[in-house]
């Protein structure tokens, strides 16, 4: 009987080491590799029954990466992903549909080992689920995005939004977002929406106590969610496009940015008014 051969990734050499064996005591034949670049290119190269992988195997890319490529290319195999992060654990209930089955670290080697010998004998692959243009997932999630960005400038301790209420805080931003959805749908190559919209939330933040440097700080944050929300969504995205629309993300927020920095400059130019 041919032993199931497995891919296990992850970036710490004592763990490749002791699981390997492990998994090898039980009928497995492994392959290990330590970051994302080198699975990538195993997985072009050769086939396997199970993908067990790290979450963060640091940079570039993570585990979400080799899920999404091993999904694509080998839809039979077994996805495994193990964090060594508890308080994720919530959201990797949210895409158990991506995945077979999640481990936090540190993983019991039995419990693990039983769940992987029982998802290749029930061999219930699931299919991949319908590829959706990005536009499409931006706007599926824009509640989520919006409300992961006001929980992040919330809690910043370089941002002065404590004192600032909800709609304060999101000042335009859901207004972005949507001209940035309609700007995907409609190919759109160059920021050419609400101009003044831009330039008015840098005379807000202006007003509310904000600097340059915050300003562009929570334009960071923005972008980093938005980004984020389109990870979690990898094996939905319709990649063909998916770089070109990453760019134009990045390209518009840069541009309103711009503009938000003239404001709040205009404003900061403007003589003080006195009684």
């Amino acid at each position: 009987m041919t032993k199931p051969r497995v891919l296990f990734v992850d970036d710490e050499p004592g763990i490749r080491t002791t699981l390997s064996a492990i998994l090898q005591m039980h009928g497995f034949d492994v392959t290990t590799r330590g970051n994302v670049p080198e699975a990538l290119s195993t997985i072009q190269k050769e086939q396997f029954d199970v993908l067990l992988t790290d979450l963060n195997i640091g940079q570039p890319a993570d585990g979400f990466t080799l899920v999404s490529a091993m999904r694509r290319t080998q839809p039979d195999a077994v996805n495994v992903i193990i964090t060594g992060y508890p308080a994720f654990e919530t959201a990797l209930h949210a895409i158990r549909a991506q995945v077979d089955d999640y481990f936090v670290k540190p993983a019991d080697p039995a419990e693990l080992i039983q769940r992987i010998q029982q998802r290749l004998a029930k061999n219930d692959r699931r299919i991949p689920p319908p590829l959706q243009k990005l536009s499409f997932i931006l706007k599926d999630n824009a509640e989520l995005i919006i409300g992961r960005y006001v929980e992040e400038v919330y809690h910043s301790a370089d941002l002065p939004a404590q004192k600032l209420d909800r709609a304060a805080v999101e000042n335009h931003f859901p207004e972005v977002l949507e001209e940035l959805i309609r700007g995907l749908q409609t190919d759109q190559q160059s920021f050419a929406g609400d101009v003044e919209a831009a330039r008015h939330h840098g005379v807000n933040r202006y007003k509310q106590g904000f600097t340059i440097s915050m300003l562009v700080r929570e334009f960071s944050i923005f972008r980093r969610v938005i980004f984020h929300s389109i990870q979690e969504n990898l094996l939905a995205v319709d990649v063909s496009s998916l770089i070109p629309d990453m760019v134009r993300i990045a390209l518009n927020l840069d541009a309103r940015l711009q503009v938000a920095i003239e404001g709040y400059q205009g404003e900061g130019a403007q003589p003080r008014r006195t009684a």
